[in-house]
Formats: C-alpha cells, sequence, structure tokens
C-alpha cells in the first residue's frame, strides 16, 4: 500500500525552483532515505509533505490525505523530528513526552501509558526524571523519536536524524529505527548526508540533484548501476548522479547550523 504519493510537485521561491516536478510513490514500512548534496531540495520537499509549506503546484497524497486540502488530516498521521532540537532541555524527559501528548490530543486517560511505554521502548526509563540538559546526544534524539510516536504515526520523518553524534550513538540510534519498522510497521522517511547510514538503513534511496530526482532504487541497484564489483559505495553513486563530491562542510549557515545542534547534543 502507497503511503505517500507525489506526482509533478513543485515549489518555487520566486525565481528559484526548489522542487521541480517531483514523482515519487513510497510504500508503507519502507524506510525511504533521501540524498542530494545541499541545495538540491530534500528540505523543500520534506517541509511540503509534513504540510509546513505548500506546494506551488502538482499533488501530493501522505497516507490518502491531500497535503494541500486535508492538511489537518495528514498532521494526524505523521510524525516528523527536525534537526534542530525540538526538546526542552529545562523539563525532564518525562515532562517533555507529557507536553507533546498533550499537543498530539492523546487522550487524557491513556497518556500515562503512552508516555511510559515510549519511554520503556527507547530505553529512557531510567532518566526520565532528569533534565534533558544532562542528556547525551544519543538519549535526546531517542527522546525526540519518542516524541514524535506517541500518537502512534503510520509515517516518521526523521531530517539527518543522527547530525553531531558520535558512532556509538549514531548506532545506536539506527538500532532504534529499524525496530520501530520491525515492531510497529512505522514507515521511515529520512534525509541523510550519511552514505553508510542510507546503505544500513534504507530499503530504497533518492538521490536528488537541482530540484529534480536524479536517481531512485534500492542502495544494491544504485551501485549495480554505477559499476560492478564490491568496491562501489554510495559515495560513488551520489557523485556519479550530481556530478559533486560529497559536501560535507556545506556553506556558512550549513556549518553553522550543524555546530550548533552538535553542541547542544554534547
Amino acid at each position: 500500500m502507497r503511503i505517500i504519493e507525489t506526482r509533478d510537485l513543485t515549489r518555487r521561491f520566486g525565481e528559484l525552483l526548489a522542487v521541480n516536478r517531483l514523482s515519487l510513490t513510497i510504500d508503507e514500512g519502507e524506510i525511504f532515505g533521501l540524498l542530494g548534496p545541499n541545495g538540491a531540495g530534500k528540505t523543500t520537499t520534506i517541509k511540503m509533505l509534513t504540510t509546513l509549506l505548500p506546494p506551488t503546484s502538482g499533488q501530493a497524497m501522505v497516507a490518502g490525505f491531500d497535503v494541500r486540502h486535508q492538511a489537518a488530516r495528514v498532521r494526524k498521521m505523521i510524525g516528523y523530528v527536525p534537526q534542530l532540537i525540538s526538546a526542552d532541555g529545562t523539563l525532564t524527559g518525562y515532562e517533555n513526552l507529557m507536553i507533546f501528548a498533550k499537543l498530539y490530543d492523546v487522550p487524557r486517560r491513556e497518556r500515562e501509558e503512552r508516555v511510559r511505554q515510549a519511554l520503556r521502548y527507547m530505553g529512557l526509563e531510567e532518566v526520565a526524571d532528569k533534565l534533558v540538559r544532562h542528556y547525551s546526544g544519543g538519549m535526546i534524539r531517542r527522546l525526540e523519536i519518542a516524541q514524535s510516536m506517541l500518537h502512534h504515526p503510520r509515517l516518521l520523518f526523521l531530517d539527518e536524524p543522527t547530525i553531531g553524534l558520535d558512532p556509538a550513538a549514531r548506532r545506536t540510534v539506527w538500532e532504534h529505527i529499524i525496530n520501530l519498522r520491525q515492531q510497529f510497521g512505522t514507515t521511515i522517511f529520512l534525509t541523510t548526508h550519511l552514505m553508510d547510514e542510507a546503505d544500513e538503513l534504507c530499503s530504497r534511496v533518492a538521490i536528488m540533484h537541482l530540484g529534480q530526482m536524479a536517481a531512485l532504487g534500492s542502495p544494491q541497484e544504485l551501485k549495480a548501476a554505477v559499476g560492478q564489483g564490491e568496491e562501489v559505495t554510495l559515495d560513488d553513486v551520489f557523485i556519479h548522479y550530481t556530478g559533486n563530491e560529497l559536501d560535507n562542510g556545506g556553506n556558512f549557515r550549513d556549518i553553522s547550523r550543524t555546530r550548533r545542534v552538535a553542541r547542544r547534543l554534547g
């Protein structure tokens, strides 16, 4: 069953064509990765699919609802973890989750159990009553995923979920993302600049370049299309379809944002 379907989805900012007639389908239960250099249109695409930004033209259906005309229905079906930190460091993990449970209109009689269940599932029970500012980076990311799952969404959007994390914390977050799919059937839509992350997690990936989809397929299919042998990596695929070296630095704004996130994650 398709949970996302776009047809000629387009977004302009004045003369800038940020997303150019994007047509894409994603099946329920997939872990889908959207890759591309800075400025390719990834963030604009996510903002349209999460109803934060209206399309200029074209259509996008999420969980059977139109993002333009049925935005409230779409928002009930999705969870969203932005790149910048959404948890409040002055509150405990439990308090953060309780606030999100209210924001998501979780019925009062179910809030306590939903929050406790989320803490348990994400391995945060022992630190539930500690202030989030004392959490490690990986714990904060897991708390944010827990926040986004309180209303049991069918689809979870993750915008660079492991930015600023050390390798061990990244691996822990990866394990929880995979478990969400396996245990609850949650569809995961993520963006990342880390090719090993996409290779490890994603059943399919799309590579965007200059607002258009340059390639689509499983990591194995895309690597096979670029070359033969085990030495071909997603890095090679990325460079092949975008003509760019992997941009791990970004421009001044990207660097500032990354450092700000990394500093807040500890």
